[in-house]
């Protein structure tokens, strides 16, 4: 895990960019709203006025304000009185101003000094247009200049408590709407002022839009980038830490699983990063914020009756659908292995004519994979029309409410829509963090199953201070070499010693597991031993780098395994030169440039993947060529010419003593006739060495040698 996160930590000034985009993002999101019901409440609904006292006032209106204390001092500092003498040019924008003087606002008036007037405006305002709000159909107005001061203080202290159940932004669009009838008997044009409001509210509109715009495909291509990137590492890393597995690893993980792993878990893993990068962080940023902006409203409760049903249908969710997800990976990796098994053994299937069978198989492991995913999706198809409905069932049950609160004044048209877009968003985030959380198991399950794998400790281990090889003498030893698999009980090879020098053959024969691959595979460092030492000029190799020591060796094994491309690149596999001639002279050795010549493209013909598309001697040939292809200092050939007729096996043998007379060569074989020429031949039985010496001495002192000598050879090749 700690492998995943550090891979992770490169992007995380990214990751902090993204962040900040979305903080960006979701306070566009938010000021939206606000837009949309300034729009009604102000740009519609008042004609598009915003103030709350008016900046010209009549006569008589003038008047009635300064007979509260405080007002005419105010008024006093604030307005000036102006004629239509003296302001002739302003008599068609103000025409009452033909008829009386009028008082406009001084440029220098501050806000902060005509907010007391606030209260008495709007009092006046009541009084004059909406007397039944305040509960009086007296003429107040007439009298007001009579009254004393106590009286009118008495009035105005009065209506201050009676307004105190309304919410400070209704109090401002009604003393706006005042505004706007007392602009109108003063005969002022508001249409021009209200398609002004409205247009630069609209652009304001726009650029906000297109900001989001930009912000939300800036975040998704840097989500996306960072976690396409992150998979691309993660998978280069996987494969890396695969291809350092020993065979004892391999045997922890099966190929199908390993398939997995670096594919569809990886995947699940990009996509999960993808919705943390975009939805996950974005989610809380933008219900936090919309819940902030609805939490003083009088229908809140609407919105955490929302939150609430849909937290339930989340937790029934969690509940059946979780254990899937979980499931979903372990039977990819059973659909994966039938698949590879059915694949791999057509030819058995074919032979044997078990179709129906392994039909049967295959269904079933596809059945239970879509069975189960089927489940899943039903949920999760299930879920959406079911929130969606909360959604829209929450938008009518606050219109149906919001209406009544419309209608006392309690609450604006604008404002309403707003609550309505707030709540959606408040729900649509919760429900982006429901829908992430039940993705994150999965996710999770595939987190641990990559990590299983970066976390897995080599038994083949690099040297923590690799000794370098000097100059190659070509001694490979053996001493008191014992070996057995970490799970096994019994012991594959016990106390074997040998040694072999430059310019010679070391040839192993033996029944079927006598421990004969193991022996040979303890030399690259496939295995280490259990006990003994395996020296090369002296060296253990447990001390040299695993690079260093592999590229001293070229090794064949069993199988000849060809990867998919030309001839010309499976040769030269580790010739990073792409010798020519070099090339040519590996197939000729090979005896593999007769069949070469024969295929369309020769050198450039294109190898199927695992050499399926030429026959299993000249997958075994192409392998020899390419271990001779690294010029190396040691052979090992692991039963390499079994597929191979006897007179390809003898002239390719022929050439390998001509070509690596400098080279140290080691040969597995189950046929007497691959091991006839051996310098040294070591007959091992159950892991044990019963016999060393040449094909002549074993025939006399080794009767186990003797018996597969006499089981495969006539009597007159036996002393030949």
């Amino acid at each position: 895990m700690k492998t995943i996160l550090n891979l992770l930590k490169k992007f995380w000034l990214s990751i902090i960019f993204i962040v900040v985009l979305l903080v960006i993002q979701a306070n566009l999101d938010l000021t939206m709203p606000d837009y949309t019901a300034s729009i009604i409440n102000t740009g519609i609904q008042s004609s598009g006025i915003e103030e709350t006292i008016p900046k010209v006032m009549s006569k008589s209106l003038y008047e009635n304000i300064s007979e509260f204390d405080e007002n005419q001092e105010i008024l006093e500092k604030n307005y000036e009185r102006i004629n239509k003498e003296n302001h002739p040019n302003l008599v068609s924008k103000y025409p009452l101003l033909e008829k009386e003087d009028l008082y406009i606002l001084k440029e220098d008036a501050t806000e902060d000094s005509l907010e007391k007037l606030n209260l008495s405006y709007l009092f006046l305002g009541m009084l004059t247009y909406n007397k039944k709000m305040i509960g009086t159909e007296a003429d107040v107005l007439s009298v007001l200049p009579s009254m004393s001061k106590e009286q009118k203080n008495g009035l105005l202290q009065e209506f201050q408590n009676k307004i105190k159940e309304y919410d400070e932004s209704m109090l401002d669009q009604m003393s706006s709407s005042f505004v706007r009838l007392d602009y109108q008997s003063m005969g002022i044009d508001l249409n021009q002022k209200q398609m002004s409001y409205i247009i630069s509210k609209g652009i304001v509109m726009i650029l906000l839009a297109l900001g989001l715009m930009i912000v939300s495909v800036v975040v998704g291509f840097l989500s996306s980038r960072c976690a396409t990137k992150f998979a691309s590492n993660l998978r280069r890393t996987v494969v890396q830490k695969v291809m350092s597995f020993s065979t004892q690893e391999f045997k922890e993980f099966s190929i199908a699983s390993l398939i997995t792993r670096s594919t569809n878990d990886i995947q699940q893993i990009q996509m999960v990063l993808v919705m943390f990068l975009r939805m996950l962080i974005y989610a809380p940023i933008l219900g936090v914020g919309a819940f902030v902006k609805v939490i003083k409203s009088p229908l809140n409760w609407v919105l955490g009756l929302g939150i609430g049903s849909i937290t339930i249908i989340i937790i029934i969710l969690f509940i059946f659908v979780l254990p899937k997800f979980k499931r979903i990976q372990k039977l990819i990796d059973k659909l994966n292995l039938v698949s590879r098994e059915r694949l791999n053994g057509v030819p058995v299937i074919r032979a044997f004519g078990t179709y129906e069978y392994e039909e049967q198989k295959f269904d079933k492991a596809n059945r239970n994979l879509v069975n189960t995913i089927c489940f899943a999706d039903k949920a999760m198809g299930i879920m959406m029309p079911t929130i969606m409905f909360i959604m829209n069932g929450v938008s009518i049950l606050i219109i149906y409410a919001g209406a009544s609160l419309i209608d006392a004044g309690s609450i604006q048209v604008g404002t309403l829509m707003a609550f309505i877009t707030y709540s959606i968003q408040a729900i649509f985030s919760f429900l982006m963090i429901s829908m992430a959380s039940i993705m994150l198991p999965r996710a999770w399950v595939s987190l641990k199953r990559i990590a299983e794998i970066l976390d897995t400790k080599n038994s083949i281990t690099e040297p923590e201070n690799p000794k370098p090889f000097n100059k190659i003498k070509g001694e490979l030893e053996f001493k008191n070499v014992t070996f057995k698999y970490p799970d096994a009980d019994e012991e594959i090879l016990e106390d074997i010693s040998f040694k072999a020098t430059m310019g010679t053959t070391t040839a192993f024969i033996g029944s079927t597991g006598s421990g004969k691959s193991t022996l040979v595979n303890l030399i690259p460092r496939f295995f280490d031993v259990t006990s003994g030492e395996v020296l090369i000029d002296g060296k253990n190799i447990k001390d040299v780098s695993l690079k260093e020591l592999r590229d001293k060796i070229g090794f064949v094994p069993q199988k000849g395994n060809l990867f998919s491309g030309t001839i010309e690149d499976n040769v030269l596999f580790s010739n990073e030169k792409k010798d020519k001639k070099l090339l040519q002279e590996a197939c000729d050795v090979a005896c593999a440039t007769e069949f070469i010549h024969n295929l369309p493209g020769k050198y450039n013909y294109e190898i199927a993947q695992g050499g399926t598309n030429v026959s299993g001697g000249q997958r075994q040939r192409l392998s020899i060529a390419r271990a001779i292809a690294s010029k190396p200092e040691f052979f090992v050939f692991d039963d390499s010419f079994s597929a191979l007729d006897y007179k390809t096996d003898v002239q390719v043998r022929k050439n390998l003593k001509e070509y690596t007379k400098d080279a140290t060569i080691f040969i597995v074989a189950q046929r007497i006739s691959s091991v006839l020429t051996a310098d040294q031949i070591i007959v091992l039985d159950k892991g044990k060495i019963v016999g060393k010496g040449t094909h002549k001495e074993l025939m006399k002192t080794c009767q186990i040698y003797k018996e597969i000598a006499m089981s495969q050879l006539k009597e007159s090749e036996l002393h030949a």
